[in-house]
């Protein structure tokens, strides 16, 4: 049997709340009843969100939740020559290119299913004259891309009128999260991806990019996310607050009542075959 390698990748944005640890419960869980490794990653590419402290914070609270995780950890802010690279490589193959769109440009353009405006095509095949480079994106194709999820069952998407040909590093310079995950779970030999299904969506962008890499696709499970009484995604720009460290056993009960889970082990049958379930409280 092939080695299992799963993984967690929290923003340090603030504090760690209840849906950060269904999360993290479901990919450890996962790994550990498969025998296999849980590496843990801060996706810490977006700086001018990440909070001060909030990295050590997350460490310390799930070192408290009595999580552990194999290797060091992985910062993304501290491999982008390895991202710059690739994107490089990608560019250079003709894969992608220079786009000179701002926001209110593609004002007009059609809503993809993530909220995002799905991309014309303005410039696939050259800058007009006079315009700059801002962005970089990557080349998408007509084909439909599916995947069998292992809660959410078959998913596909065709990426180019869907989604259209999307950002791998943003107009203000940073590398997108499509390219960080890719080339993440590329590098660190990742083989199964547990996380919650407000992801789902982005599936297919990473799956598509993975096949131009060369890169192996891991197998998916996207568990629920946890709303609030309002309906909106626990988060820190929706006020979810941060977990009670002093109580972590009732946190972490919490979390396997939400997941279907009994104390001990991982049954995956058990996990709600929903996109959504709103927080007990």
């Amino acid at each position: 049997m092939a080695e299992y390698v799963g993984r967690f990748a929290p923003s340090p944005t603030g504090p760690l709340h209840f849906g950060s640890l269904v999360a993290a419960l479901a990919s450890y869980r996962a790994a550990r009843s498969a025998k296999g490794k849980w590496q843990l990653r801060l996706d810490d590419l977006d700086q001018p969100r990440a909070q001060p402290g909030a990295a050590d914070g997350i460490l310390r609270a799930l070192e408290r939740l009595g999580f552990d995780w194999d290797g060091p950890v992985l910062v993304q802010s501290s491999r982008l020559e390895r991202y710059r690279a690739v994107l490089d490589e990608l560019v250079r193959r003709g894969l992608a290119y220079p786009c000179s769109c701002t926001r209110k440009e593609l004002e007009d353009s059609a809503l993809a299913i993530d909220g995002a405006r799905i991309y014309p095509g303005t410039c696939r095949h050259g800058l007009a004259p006079g315009k700059a480079a801002r962005a970089v994106r990557l080349r998408t194709h007509g084909a439909p891309i599916g995947f069998a999820d292992a809660i959410q069952g078959w998913i596909e998407q065709r990426v180019e009128k869907e989604v259209g040909d999307f950002v791998l590093r943003r107009a203000d310079g940073i590398i997108a999260y499509q390219l960080a995950i890719v080339v993440d779970d590329l590098d660190q030999g990742v083989t199964h991806v547990v996380r919650g299904a407000d992801l789902l969506d982005s599936t297919a962008r990473q799956i598509h990019l993975q096949r131009l890499l060369g890169a192996r696709t891991p197998r998916y499970a996207h568990v629920p996310v946890a709303l609030n009484a309002s309906g909106e995604k626990l988060s820190k720009q929706t006020g979810a607050r941060p977990l009670d460290l002093s109580d972590p056993k009732a946190e972490l009960a919490r979390a396997r009542r939400f997941l279907g889970q009994d104390e001990d082990g991982w049954d995956i049958a058990r996990v709600p075959r929903v996109r959504a379930i709103c927080a007990p409280g």
